[in-house]
């Protein structure tokens, strides 16, 4: 069946997140005096560790480091608001992401993302990307009431784009919450490897770079 419609995940597929959070952190170590009581590397190193991926929200991550590092005089609502107000201007969208959405906007195919998350930083951290233009419906966890892998915020997409399932990709980097969660509505799952060489996913297909799901989606066009 041709395809109509390709539904992305943000973070990990999209924002290149690992990177946009190193350049982020950097800086805030940098702007707030009070963090330079530790050496830079030792707290960039540990906030990561902290965030896991995303996984931890950052109220946890902030209160964790005070403790560990024994900050004075800084308070972990300070840093939380520095980091909603300031994270979008370090956000870093994978190495062919524009290129590869112009093509396939250009060939009529519907896009929408489905993000978890809440709602207003997610959709500033996309916008920051300037693609939020090139796409037909956004959907977001906190705004929609819905997390993946519920079936219903795929079925919402899915329903918002006109689409069946059949006619549906979807593109994410997380194997449960992403290429599962879509395989089981119906739809084609496509998983953004991103350095996990170790891992099995059953996807339909995967990729390392945005570029190749043209020649997924349009099995005609030349590869960019």
């Amino acid at each position: 069946m041709t395809i109509k419609a390709v539904l992305f995940d943000l973070d990990g597929t999209l924002l290149d997140r690992d990177s946009s959070l190193l350049s982020f952190v950097s800086k805030q170590y940098e702007r707030i005096p009070e963090l330079q009581a530790v050496e830079k590397n030792r707290f960039i190193e540990r906030f990561i560790e902290l965030d896991c991926h995303g996984y931890v929200w950052k109220d946890i991550v902030y209160q964790q480091l005070i403790e560990q590092f024994s900050l004075q005089h800084i308070d972990w609502r300070l840093l939380l608001e520095d980091y909603l107000c300031n994270f979008q201007q370090h956000c870093i969208g994978y190495p062919n992401m524009l290129r590869m959405l112009k093509e396939l906007k250009n060939n009529q195919i519907k896009l929408a993302l489905v993000s978890n998350g809440y709602g207003q930083f997610q959709y500033d951290n996309f916008k920051a990307l300037n693609i939020d233009h090139l796409f037909d419906e956004i959907l977001i966890s906190e705004w929609e009431g819905l997390r993946k892998p519920d079936p219903a915020i795929f079925l919402r997409a899915l329903h918002k784009l006109d689409v069946s399932a059949e006619e549906a990709v979807f593109v994410g980097d997380h194997p449960v919450n992403d290429v599962r969660a879509s395989r089981d509505v119906g739809m084609r799952a496509v998983w953004k490897r991103n350095g996990q060489s170790d891992q099995t996913v059953d996807a339909d297909a995967t990729i390392e770079d945005l570029k190749e799901l043209i020649t997924i989606v349009l099995p005609q066009a030349d590869p960019i």
